[in-house]
């Protein structure tokens, strides 16, 4: 007798999604965690909860290929069957494939993990075990990326994840468009997104970051990635552990250790 296929873990999302609405987390990815996938013997990575569309897969194979290593395979995982079938026709390129599975990651073991504006749609409760059934079935040195955007990945917030949990934070924008940083509350990851209330760090350093940017207003003319890079280096010299070095922020990132303790 076959063995039964188990079912997925977890509910259907609404599955909404646009092209290059994951661009930011994705060149995070290649630049922050290329190293870790360069070196996994299996260059095995999930995009869990792709949605509607397989727009989403489909970049991150390519900016995986083309950034990281040419070996890279990518699986887009769906709860829903009607998605999984209506994704086929897009696994055109080598390396891409679609199936039906949840946080269990369908019996994979793979080195990396994207789930983007999935947990967002569940309670914040249920953030805590849905990172330990992932995590406890990635491949040895295996991470996961979970977080958060607007439709068009104007703003965004992720937390990137191992085995022993949490390892960092990052708030990501589109500075063009960036009216001040406290828009990026809206975007925070469900674990932080009830956080954002006086007395929790995270509430301290969207605060932080908001009044540096006000600050800096003077940079305006120069264009608002000065102004960006100028008030993320106020921050930082508040005593907010920012990591990484100007080449990052310059993508209007700011990254931080998890915890992150207020200065």
């Amino acid at each position: 007798m076959a063995a039964r296929t188990p079912r997925p873990l977890g509910t259907i999302t609404r599955g909404t999604t646009n092209p290059n609405r994951l661009r930011r987390v994705d060149n995070w990815i290649v630049d922050t965690c290329g190293d870790a996938l360069r070196a996994a013997p299996d260059p095995l990575v999930v995009d869990l909860g792709y949605g509607a569309s397989p727009v989403t897969a489909v970049e991150l194979r390519t900016r995986l290929a083309a950034g990281v290593r040419p070996d890279v395979r990518v699986v887009g995982l769906e709860i829903d069957p009607i998605r999984v079938a209506d994704a086929q026709p897009a696994a055109d390129p080598p390396g891409l494939t679609f199936a039906r599975g949840g946080f269990e990651l369908a019996g994979l073991r793979p080195a990396l993990v994207r789930a983007f504006n999935v947990l967002r749609q569940y309670d914040e409760s249920e953030v805590a075990a849905a990172w330990a059934t992932v995590t406890s079935r990635l491949a040895p040195g295996g991470l996961f990326v979970e977080g958060t955007c607007d439709e068009l990945g104007r703003l965004a917030g992720w937390i990137l994840l191992d085995a022993n949990g949490p390892r960092t934070l990052t708030l990501a924008a589109r500075l063009s468009t960036l009216q001040t940083p406290a828009e990026l509350a809206e975007r925070l990851p469900k674990a932080l997104i009830h956080r954002n209330v006086p007395g929790e760090p995270i509430h301290d350093l969207i605060r932080a970051l908001d009044d540096a940017w006000h600050a800096a207003a003077g940079y305006a003319p120069y264009g608002p990635r000065q102004r960006w890079l100028h008030a993320v280096a106020a921050v930082r010299a508040q005593g907010w552990p920012i990591l990484h070095r100007p080449r990052r922020w310059r993508q209007g990132e700011l990254t931080l250790p998890w915890p992150s303790p207020t200065p």
